[in-house]
């Protein structure tokens, strides 16, 4: 189903029962949703037919599938180097296997989009583990090249500089970003808006979320509802619009219970209100 242009979307977890988590989607007012990784069990083919045909059923649409690992935390800044993404050395190679997995799941699904954390790659090209990473992350961008999809990058743990010069090393043209600005304020590693223009020709996703810088060493911002924080999403917006992004706008609202279905819904009016009066706007010069 075609999405209209910057269409709002929310993040989806996949529960035991699908065909709840996908009416979630549905009950924040959108049609659209970036997945996480489903359970072990959603992974197999039959079962991800059957959650094609319910998502189809209900009018939603997968944009993007996330990977994710066992084992990960994000718990705080030295957890996140240590545990998160394809950096850790010790499970590289099996998450590169569960990566593949995602990724096979995303095409039954008909999905084009595989997103993933990688971590916190070293800054300096010349750590051995550097030119490992390069090189596993452009073996799986690798893999996906076979089933014409893409390989979405999600920002947070390096600058816009560091992000864009790792893809570039990486050397493959699948590979883009998806662009969480709020995940920028929580590690502390640059503004937003300045690294969304840096690569902005490679965004295919976006995340609408928000939060506050850290306050102590080694510490994550805190997220905070849509518009209560220090992203300026008013301004990122406009951003996207100058740079002819037009893909959806995904929420996320990494808490749980039922503040976060009020902070999600709050969200999307404001998107609404935000996007429809910047897109007139542009369509007015």
């Amino acid at each position: 189903m075609a999405l209209e242009p910057m269409a709002i979307g929310v993040m989806l977890g996949v529960g035991e029962d699908p065909r709840e988590s996908i009416q979630k989607v549905l009950d924040v007012g959108v049609t659209n949703a970036q997945m996480g990784r489903p359970g072990d069990e959603w992974l197999k083919p039959e079962k991800a037919k059957e959650l094609k045909k319910l998502a189809k059923q209900m009018g939603v649409t997968i944009t993007t599938v996330f990977c994710g690992f066992d084992g990960e935390s994000y718990d705080d800044i030295p957890t996140v180097q240590k545990t998160v993404g394809f950096v850790p050395k010790a499970p590289r190679k099996a998450r590169v296997k569960k990566a593949k997995e995602i990724a096979d799941f995303a095409k039954v699904l008909g999905v084009k989009v595989v997103a993933a954390h990688v971590g916190f790659v070293p800054e300096d090209r010349r750590d051995p583990e550097y030119r490992a990473i390069v090189r596993t992350v452009r073996a799986f961008a690798d893999y996906l090249a076979k089933s014409k999809q893409k390989l979405s990058l999600e920002t947070g743990q390096e600058t816009g500089p560091c992000l864009l010069r790792f893809i570039e090393d990486i050397r493959r043209p699948n590979v883009k970003v998806n662009f969480d600005p709020a995940n920028m304020i929580l590690y502390g590693t640059g503004g937003p808006i300045e690294a969304l223009k840096l690569v902005g020709k490679l965004v295919v996703g976006v995340h609408a979320k928000d939060g506050v810088g850290p306050t102590k060493k080694n510490q994550l911002g805190t997220e905070t509802p849509l518009g209560k924080g220090e992203v300026g999403i008013k301004r990122f917006i406009q951003t996207l619009i100058d740079l002819k992004y037009k893909g959806p706008l995904t929420i996320e609202r990494e808490i749980t219970g039922p503040q976060q279905k009020k902070d999600i819904i709050k969200a999307r009016k404001l998107l609404e209100r935000i996007r429809d009066k910047l897109l007139a706007a542009a369509a007015g010069k």
